[in-house]
């Protein structure tokens, strides 16, 4: 075999060093687009998919059970009124509206870029959470009589997905203002709410929410990073966009 010749490898640490220097320049520029989409995308899609993995295999998650128990043990009037609460506005009393109300203010302002996303988060969410659960069609908990009963498929839950989807969308349309910072641990604090009044109801196990939760944030997150690069020029009397 033939050593390489000085010149060779003096070629070598140039080529390899400027490829360094290429990303690192690149890092540095749309190094948040990267984080953002691991964190985003991939890792919420890791853990959804180990979550199929494992219904389609055993069908039994270790953790709902025991947390099911745990949130029914420590059940109070006051905690019933307010965990029915916050499971409505997870859907028909908050986050359906909110979803509407924000979608015709960003076509008002003809924020087209904006509605588009806002729009293809919301419907594509909704339709990926029905095929998801008459797909998988796990049968939601019973081990007891909730104060909200549930007749619909259990996986992934509808209110985690849904919240989760909003929640997310909100923080990233947000995220250029003053407001990112209360967006995010508002939104967060709501979604986290919202799921827990799910299973201190008993309709769903923990597990459907962490799909939930997951996949609407994979969602989004590529909706999002879709319309920044793809999204045809708005038209032009959007002149606010």
């Amino acid at each position: 075999m033939v050593a390489p010749t000085p010149e060779a490898t003096d070629s070598l640490a140039e080529v390899a060093s400027s490829e360094v220097g290429y990303g690192l320049r690149f890092l540095r520029r749309h190094g948040w687009r990267v984080l953002l989409i691991f964190l985003g995308v991939l890792l919420p899609m890791l853990v959804f998919a180990t979550l199929v993995d494992e219904l389609r295999g055993s069908g039994v998650f270790f953790f709902d059970a025991p947390i099911l128990l745990a949130a029914h043990g420590a059940a109070t009037p006051p905690m019933d009124h307010f965990a029915v609460l916050m499971s409505r506005l997870g859907y028909m009393w908050g986050v359906v509206p909110l979803d509407i109300g924000i979608f015709a203010w960003l076509a008002w302002r003809r924020r087209f870029r904006n509605g588009l996303f806002f729009g293809l988060a919301v419907l594509g969410s909704m339709t990926l959470n029905l095929v998801a659960k008459f797909h998988f069609a796990r049968i939601r908990p019973s081990l007891w009589l909730s104060l909200a009963p549930e007749t619909t498929f259990s996986f992934p839950s509808g209110h985690a997905m849904g919240s989760a989807t909003l929640a997310t969308a909100l923080i990233l349309l947000l995220w250029p203002t003053r407001w990112r910072w209360l967006t995010l641990i508002g939104s967060s604090l709501f979604v986290v709410l919202v799921g827990l009044s799910r299973v201190y109801l008993g309709v769903h196990y923990p597990s459907d929410i962490l799909a939930g939760w997951m996949a609407g944030t994979a969602w989004v997150v590529s909706m999002h990073q879709l319309i920044a690069h793809r999204a045809p020029r708005p038209p032009a009397i959007a002149s606010n966009t």
